[in-house]
């Protein structure tokens, strides 16, 4: 199925994402903050990218605005998974090459719709 790269900075919202969408048939590659995410990004092929906005070292709205200045990320959707849910940030985000957003915490089934409405597979 798809490639997923997922980016937080707490490793148990990265385990419930790899738990929902591993056994759905999709490979879930995980980095712990926006600097290793990009890193992880420009080494490997990815079909969507789920990150957290508020991070240590690099946060989500840096990476989104990194990956998007990478030809490679031109189509890939790139999905905040946050709790923030200030309409601003939310502009902010689009403007920055946003596709979605999902609120913390998320139903399985909700993150599952997402992923099948925005991957091609």
């Amino acid at each position: 199925m798809a490639n997923i790269l997922t980016v937080d900075d707490s490793p148990s919202v990265r385990q419930m994402i790899k738990l929902v969408l591993g056994p759905a048939g999709h490979n879930v590659v995980e980095a712990g903050d926006g600097s290793e995410g990009l890193a992880k990004a420009k080494a490997q092929a990815f079909d969507l990218v789920i990150t957290d906005l508020n991070m240590p070292v690099m946060n989500g709205m840096q990476m989104i605005k990194a990956l998007r200045g990478l030809p490679s990320f031109m189509g890939v959707p790139i999905v905040f998974l946050t709790t923030e849910s200030d309409d601003a940030v939310k502009q902010e985000a689009k403007a920055a090459g946003a596709t979605g957003w999902i609120t913390k915490p998320f139903k399985p089934e909700q993150l599952l719709a997402v992923v099948a409405k925005l991957v091609r597979s």
